[in-house]
């Protein structure tokens, strides 16, 4: 299983860009996904999640400015992120649930970075 994630970038402050990731190999079933990010001296924070049912959940910073979606039939997680601000600044990862009818292992993308200028 691979996680593959796309759309970082070097954006003005009160600009917009979409993450994307790709999920592919061996897959039987794909439950929650979601966007992390890391800025540097931080910790990764978990900042938008969206089940296989289509329920989200935001960090508090993000609200209204993030949104979180998927297309179940193509193994994809977006990230659209409005309203941009120079503390946004990090590495972002995407994540994935994948796996059997009995078991599911937690799958990591490559890291995007995204900067924000001021």
């Amino acid at each position: 299983v691979q996680l593959q994630a796309s759309g970082g970038g070097v954006v003005q402050a009160g600009g917009s860009l979409r993450l994307s990731c790709v999920v592919s190999g061996s897959i039987f079933r794909v439950e929650n996904m979601g966007w992390y990010r890391q800025a540097p001296g931080n910790q990764r924070e978990s900042i938008a999640i969206i089940t296989s049912g289509g329920t989200t959940n935001y960090h508090d910073s993000v609200k209204g400015r993030f949104t979180i979606s998927r297309d179940n039939a193509k193994k994809v997680v977006y990230l659209q992120m409005n309203s941009l601000k120079p503390e946004d600044t990090a590495v972002y990862y995407c994540s994935a649930e994948v796996g059997s009818l009995y078991r599911l292992n937690n799958y990591w993308g490559q890291g995007t970075q995204v900067t924000v200028s001021s």
